[in-house]
Order: C-alpha cells, then sequence, then structure tokens
C-alpha cells in the first residue's frame, strides 16, 4: 500500500462487495479456481491458481461489474435506457445485463475492437456504435451523447457499483485459496484490481496485490508513485482490453490504498502467457486475461515460495487473433522457427522435407510454395515452413538435417 496521510473513509467497503455477490448471485458463474504445478515449477511459486474468469458469462469478469450497477438504477432511469463505452467486454457485460433487466442498451466501441466483441455485444440485444480510434474517444462521445439524451451513463471501471461487482471475485479466491500470499491482477482502469484489492486487503493485510499491465499502456505505476492520476498521451499494445490511458478519481483513491505494487509486460511476454495457457492450461485467453500470467513468468516479481492467485480476466479473441498470438507466443519461447526453403525435383522433394521433420519429432505448422525473388535459383522451388519445437536447439537440428537433404538448401531462417 502506497504511504501517506489517514486514508479517507473506503469509497468501496468489504460489506459493499458483499451485498454486490448477493445480488449478482444468479446471474454471474463461481469460476473455477485451476491450479497449475506447470506454472508453480516455471515461476518458483508454492502454488499457482488461475482464476478463470475467461470463463465466465460473456467472457470477462465484466458481468459482475455491469449488473451490480444496472440492478440498482431506479425505474426513470432504468426507462431512459442505458449507454456505455468499452472496448469491448464491458459492453458485453452491460448488454446481457440490459437484456437480463429489461433495459435498452448503447454501446459505443472504437475501432481497435475485435469483430468478434462486436458481433457478441449485438447478439446480446443492445445497439453498437462505432466511434473514436482509441477508447478514450469513445468514452468522450459516449457521455456526451449521455448529456444530450438523458440516457445512463455505465462507466466501465470508475463507479463504486461497478468496483463492488468486480470485488466479488475478490470474495471467491478468499473461499477457494485461502492460503493465497499474492494475487496478479490485470489493470486498465482500475476497477478490477480495486475490487479484488479491497477484499484481500479486508481478509489479510499480508496478501501482496499487484497490478500488471503492458509496458504500451504503463500508467498505473507513474501515477501511484507520483500520488497523483498521471495520463499517457497515447497507447501501444496487442492488450486492446487493458489499454487505457489513465486511472481516475474512484478507482485512484481506492487503488493507493489497496495495491502493493505495480508491473509491465511486454506484448511478446502477453503471447506466450496466451500460448502457455493454450498449451498447458487448456484454455483460451485473450492478450489482456493473459498478461498477469506473463508477469508471473517473468522475472519482475518474486514469488518463490507463495502460493500466487492469477486471474484471467477475458476469454474474447477470435480465432484469427489467438492463432497470430499464439505463434508470436512460441517464437518468444524459443519454440517456433521460419525458414525459406529451395528445393530442387519438386514436388517428389516435398516428401523428404515432410517425413524429416516428423521424423525428428517437430511439428510441420507452414509449408507453402513461396512467390520468387531476385535470391531464388530459377531451377529451384522456393518454399517457406514453419516449425514448432520444443526449443532452440531442437528446431535448429530438424533445419540442419534439413540442409543434409539432397535436393534442400535453406536460404534462410529464423533462428541461428
Amino acid at each position: 500500500m502506497t504511504e501517506g496521510s489517514e486514508p479517507d473513509e473506503p469509497r468501496v467497503t468489504l460489506a459493499d462487495i458483499e451485498d454486490a455477490q448477493a445480488r449478482i448471485a444468479d446471474v454471474v458463474h463461481r469460476t473455477p479456481l485451476d491450479t497449475s504445478r506447470t506454472f508453480a515449477e516455471m515461476s518458483g511459486a508454492a502454488a499457482v491458481g488461475l482464476k478463470l474468469e475467461n470463463v465466465q458469462r460473456t467472457g470477462s469478469f465484466k458481468i459482475r461489474g455491469a449488473y451490480n450497477k444496472m440492478a440498482q438504477l431506479s425505474d426513470a432511469e432504468r426507462e431512459a435506457g442505458v449507454i456505455a463505452s468499452s472496448a469491448g467486454n464491458h459492453a458485453q457485460g452491460v448488454a446481457l445485463a440490459g437484456d437480463l433487466l429489461d433495459i435498452e442498451t448503447t454501446i459505443v466501441v472504437p475501432e481497435v475492437t475485435p469483430a468478434a466483441k462486436i458481433e457478441a455485444t449485438r447478439g446480446y440485444g443492445a445497439e453498437v456504435v462505432v466511434e473514436g480510434d482509441i477508447y478514450e474517444r469513445s468514452y468522450e462521445y459516449a457521455t456526451e451523447r449521455a448529456a444530450e439524451t438523458g440516457e445512463t451513463f455505465v462507466h466501465p471501471f470508475d463507479d463504486e457499483a461497478i468496483v463492488a461487482g468486480q470485488g466479488t471475485i475478490g470474495l471467491e479466491l478468499s473461499e477457494q485459496f485461502p492460503e493465497i500470499d499474492t494475487v496478479l491482477v490485470a489493470i486498465g482502469g482500475g476497477g478490477l484490481i480495486s475490487g479484488i484489492g479491497t477484499v484481500l486487503n479486508a481478509a489479510d493485510s499480508e496478501t501482496r496485490v499487484i497490478g500488471v499491465q503492458p509496458e504500451g499502456a504503463a500508467h498505473a505505476k507513474p501515477s501511484l508513485e507520483a500520488g497523483e492520476i498521471r495520463e499517457l498521451p497515447d497507447i501501444d499494445t496487442v492488450a486492446e482490453g487493458i489499454a487505457d490511458t489513465r486511472m481516475l478519481e474512484t478507482t485512484f483513491a481506492i487503488a493507493r490504498e489497496v495495491v502493493d505494487d505495480v508491473v509491465s509486460v511486454s506484448d511478446r511476454e502477453i503471447a506466450a502467457a496466451v500460448a502457455l495457457l493454450a498449451e498447458r492450461a487448456k484454455t483460451v485467453a485473450e492478450s489482456a486475461g493473459a498478461a498477469p500470467l506473463a508477469a508471473a513468468l517473468s522475472d519482475d516479481v518474486n514469488l518463490e515460495g507463495d502460493h500466487v492467485g492469477v486471474v484471467i480476466s477475458g476469454g474474447n479473441v477470435n480465432l484469427t487473433e489467438h492463432a497470430e498470438l499464439t505463434r508470436t507466443g512460441l517464437c518468444e519461447l524459443e519454440r517456433y522457427a521460419e525458414a525459406r526453403l529451395a528445393l530442387a525435383g519438386w514436388p517428389a522433394s516435398v516428401g523428404d522435407v515432410v517425413e524429416t521433420v516428423e521424423s525428428r519429432g517437430a511439428e510441420l505448422d507452414v509449408f507453402e510454395r513461396a512467390r520468387r525473388t531476385g535470391v531464388d535459383e530459377p531451377n529451384r522451388t522456393p518454399v517457406t515452413i514453419g516449425l514448432e519445437g520444443s526449443g532452440p536447439a531442437h528446431l535448429t537440428g530438424v533445419l540442419e538435417a534439413l540442409a543434409r537433404l539432397e535436393g534442400v538448401s535453406i536460404v534462410e531462417r529464423s533462428i541461428e
């Protein structure tokens, strides 16, 4: 917790979160805590528990806060309808809550929002308006429209009812993982970590609450260190779900009291975490949802001997993006190689390449005839291949075996 003067009365209390839990109990799933021996060994922790909010209704934790907020609206506010701005997950949470509570909803999303999230939001009956190149522009449009139309604006994070709803994850964590020493939580606007931190701080002030942000949207640490909100001029990250430029008053005030530290991870580290979650935990996570695991597996957090909770906050990612993330992740883990080959005797030599890769225990992910360039010999056929293996030594051995084949030469490769 940050040092300073005596704190004011808490904006969100444990009692508020317990009330929220009762209010949303028949709507949200109590998501599983999946323990992972693999990730414990990789991080040095005594145990790692993955809190799988990616299998929550709408594919993320956001339904918790959205429903808690909207269930408390007055009849007049419900009649006026609801408007929200979101990068995708809050959109679906508000849309589903609106459907369940019979409230008309309009969601404003930025241009970077994945198509899968937009279509899912419309599937819950909401009107979707695409406005702005980043979330901040969408937010400005939505608040201006709310002032003009009288619609109730449901903020994605800077609202006590939203924070209380998200904090119900902390209540579940305390019950499912009572020995927890450290929890890693992604920070966008700060609503999720504020809620979870409030619960864990009330239960055991020794539990570390560590926030995780992508390097291209790392506003929280400088803000907490300065004791005032710092806004980034721009953002640059694959993790669009936590691509906020700043916290706001409510979440910043709470975070100052309950967050112990904030670390940043690269987009490539996030991609590696996405790949590992798919391979080892058999679960699909979006980039924002995988960021806390990336931090757990980095050198920036000492988890030696700890019982560690890792909140996988969302799994809303389209299949093409997930495939690209996992491939990038495998490259980051040095388990994927690309090469350009020149083949004589096409297509007979294709079989030799495939057989050699398989005999060496690697996976041939890509095999494509390439467009001929100036470096290619006229009597050779250029192809590109993608190989998945256990590590750089394995992949190097496979490529060396290919180079020894008659009629096969390697023009370029991505590992040495």
